[in-house]
C-alpha cells in the first residue's frame, strides 16, 4: 500500500491550502478540522495538535472573517513593526497612513517587541482576518513566518533595509551607512573609534551598521572596539555607554553608537562629566533625529529618510492592489551624512 503524499505548501500566486487539505494530512474529516479551530473543546487535544501541525506544515491560516464577508478582501493593511517606543517606526508609520488613506485603506498595527515568534504569530492572525497586504519592518523573520509571508497571495511589503525580500522591498543599505559614519570619523583624523550598540542580535540593523563600521576601520588598518549594552536606545542608555567606554578604552578618541537616543544620551552625559565634545571625545550617531538636532554642540549623524520609506512603501503596496505594474520590486532611498559639531 503507497503512502498518501501530503499536500505540498503553496507558493506566491498559487491556490491557497485548503481546511479539506488539513484534514487530510492530518488524517480527520474536515469537520474534525473545523471543529479544533472553532470548538477546540470538543477534539481530543492530541487530534487537535495533530491538525494544528498539518496548518503549520501546509502553511494554511483560517478565515476569521465570517459569513459573507468571507469571500471578500479587507480594506485594511497589516503594519507590523518591532517597537512602539521607537520614533524611527512611529515616523515610517505616519508615512504609510497618509498613503494608504487617500487611498481608501486603514492600517492595523502589530508590535513584536523585537520577538520574531511574536512576529509569526501576528502575521497568522493578520492574514486570517483577510488583510488585503501585509508591511514588515525589516528581512529578518523566522523559517515558519517567511514561508507564510511567500506563500500568502497578497501583496507583502518588507521596509526598513535592503535585501533578499519575499515580494516587495523599501529600504536603506546599513552596511553602508555604518561605513560611511566611520569613515567621517577617520577623515576627522580620530584613530581610536568604539562602535556601542544595544541587543543587537534583536537590534540586527544596527549589526549590520557595526559591520560596515568594521570594514572600514580594518582596511584602514584599524583594530575595531564594540560595547554591546543590555538596554535598547535610551538616553540613559547612552549614558551608562559614555561611562563604560571611559572605563574599558581610556584611550577613546570617538565614539560611533549606533543610534541617536544613545548618542545624545552620551552627549548630555558629557557635558555633566565636564567633558567637551568633540574635544575631550567625539560623539556620532544614526537616524538624524530631531532630539539631536536640538542640543549643542548638535549631533554628527546619518539621515534616514523614515517617513519616506513609509510613502513609498504604501505607494508601492497600492499600485499592486490596484493591478498596475510595480517597476521596482527593491526601493533604495538611499540617505546622507548630517554633519553637526560633536565630531
Amino acid at each position: 500500500m503507497s503512502k498518501r503524499k501530503p499536500p505540498s505548501r503553496h507558493r506566491r500566486g498559487s491556490t491557497h491550502p485548503t481546511l479539506a487539505q488539513v484534514a487530510e494530512l492530518a488524517g480527520v474529516s474536515p469537520i474534525t478540522a473545523s471543529r479544533a479551530l472553532n470548538d477546540p473543546e470538543r477534539v481530543n487535544e492530541a487530534t487537535r495538535q495533530r491538525i494544528l501541525g498539518a496548518m503549520e506544515r501546509i502553511g494554511y491560516v483560517p478565515n476569521l472573517v465570517a459569513g459573507s464577508l468571507a469571500s471578500a478582501r479587507s480594506k485594511f493593511i497589516a503594519v507590523i513593526i518591532p517597537s512602539l517606543a521607537n520614533t524611527v517606526f512611529i515616523e515610517v508609520i505616519q508615512g504609510l497612513q497618509a498613503t494608504f488613506d487617500a487611498a481608501g485603506y486603514q492600517i492595523l498595527l502589530g508590535n513584536t517587541d523585537y520577538d520574531t515568534e511574536r512576529e509569526h504569530q501576528l502575521v497568522r492572525t493578520f492574514l486570517g482576518w483577510s488583510c488585503s497586504a501585509l508591511v514588515t519592518a525589516g528581512l529578518k523573520h523566522t523559517p515558519a513566518c517567511r514561508e507564510l509571508l511567500a506563500g500568502c497571495d497578497r501583496p507583502v511589503m518588507e521596509v526598513m533595509e535592503l535585501g533578499e525580500a519575499v515580494d516587495l522591498n523599501v529600504g536603506l543599505d546599513h552596511h553602508a551607512a555604518g561605513g560611511r559614519m566611520a569613515s567621517h570619523l577617520l577623515e576627522r583624523g580620530y584613530r581610536h573609534v568604539v562602535y556601542v550598540g544595544a541587543r543587537m542580535a534583536d537590534d540586527y540593523r544596527a549589526r549590520m551598521r557595526y559591520e560596515g563600521h568594521c570594514k572600514v576601520l580594518e582596511t584602514a588598518g584599524l583594530e575595531p572596539s564594540l560595547i554591546e549594552l543590555e538596554r535598547l536606545g535610551s538616553l540613559e542608555a547612552g549614558a551608562q555607554g559614555l561611562d563604560q567606554v571611559r572605563n574599558d578604552h581610556p584611550d577613546t578618541e570617538a565614539i560611533h553608537f549606533a543610534n541617536d537616543d544613545l548618542a545624545t544620551g552620551a552627549l548630555l552625559h558629557a557635558q555633566r562629566l565636564g567633558l567637551r565634545v568633540p574635544g575631550d571625545i567625539a560623539i556620532a550617531g544614526f537616524n538624524g533625529l530631531s532630539l539631536g538636532q536640538h542640543v549643542t554642540p548638535r549631533l554628527t549623524t546619518i539621515q534616514s529618510p523614515r517617513e519616506t520609506i513609509g510613502r513609498i512603501a504604501a505607494g508601492e503596496v497600492i499600485k499592486r492592489l490596484a493591478g498596475s505594474r510595480v517597476n521596482r520590486r527593491r526601493h533604495d532611498v538611499g540617505f546622507h551624512l548630517l554633519e553637526g559639531e560633536s565630531t
